[in-house]
C-alpha cells in the first residue's frame, strides 16, 4: 500500500504510542481496587497526585508506575522496532512514539479526551528516551517538591529544566520533545497556575474539595 516505508513506521509510533498513552490506569486501578473513579475527587484529574487525595498511597504509586511506565515502553517499543535502522532515525521514532503517549494521556479517546495533566508521562518518556535528561528533570521535581510542597511547582520547575538539559547533553531530538511536552503541561496547568499567584494551590498531601457539579 505504501512505496516509502517511512510514512508507516511513523504512523505506527504515532498511532501506537498514542493508544499506549490512553490507558487510564488511575481510573483502572481506583475502580479496580474498589475505590470510586478519581475523576470524582480532588481536582477531578486522573493522574497520581489526585489518587493520592483519596487516601491511598498504594494506589497512587501504581498509578504513578503506570502513567510513567507507558510513556517508557513507547519509546522502549519503538527504539526496538527501529534499533536496526541509523541513530537519526531511531531517535525520531522514539521521540514521536514517546510524543504520542504523552498526548493520548492528556486526550484518552477512552474517556472522551478528557485526561491527566501528563507529568508522570513526561518523567516516563524522558527516562527512556534519553536518560539523564530524565534523571535532572526528576532529581529538579523532587527539590522543588522537597523545599515547596506543591505538586504543580515542581512539575512546572522541571518541564522547563528538561528542554534545557537536553539542548546542554547535546539531544536535540529530545530536546523538541520535552519543548512541546513542557509547553502542553503549563497549558494543562492553566489553573493550577492562576492558584499559585494567588498562594491557594494545595500541597503534596493535602486535600482538596471536588469541583461544584
Amino acid at each position: 500500500m505504501f512505496e516509502n516505508p517511512i510514512l508507516p513506521a511513523i504512523a505506527a509510533a504515532l498511532i501506537g504510542g498514542y493508544l499506549l498513552g490512553s490507558i487510564p490506569f488511575g481510573v483502572i486501578i481506583m475502580k479496580a481496587a474498589g475505590a470510586g473513579d478519581p475523576r470524582a475527587i480532588g481536582s477531578g484529574n486522573i493522574g497520581a497526585t489526585n489518587v493520592l487525595r483519596s487516601g491511598r498511597r498504594d494506589l497512587a504509586a501504581l498509578t504513578l508506575l503506570g502513567d510513567g511506565g507507558k510513556g517508557a515502553v513507547a519509546v522502549l517499543i519503538a527504539w526496538l522496532a527501529s534499533r536496526n535502522d541509523g541513530g537519526e532515525w531511531q531517535a525520531l521514532l522514539t521521540c514521536l512514539a514517546g510524543g504520542a503517549a504523552f498526548v493520548g494521556h492528556l486526550f484518552p479517546v477512552w474517556l472522551g479526551f478528557k485526561g491527566g495533566k501528563g507529568v508522570a508521562t513526561f518523567f516516563g518518556t524522558l527516562l527512556a528516551a534519553a536518560w539523564p535528561v530524565g534523571l535532572i528533570a526528576g532529581a529538579t521535581w523532587l527539590l522543588m517538591a522537597a523545599v515547596f510542597r506543591i505538586s504543580s511547582l515542581a512539575a512546572l520547575t522541571a518541564a522547563v529544566v528538561a528542554p534545557v538539559a537536553a539542548l546542554l547533553l547535546n539531544r536535540q531530538p529530545v530536546a523538541a520533545l520535552a519543548l512541546v511536552m513542557a509547553v502542553l503541561i503549563y497549558i494543562r496547568h492553566a489553573p493550577n497556575i492562576r492558584r499559585l499567584l494567588k498562594g491557594e494551590e494545595p500541597r503534596i498531601g493535602g486535600s482538596k474539595k471536588a469541583p461544584a457539579a
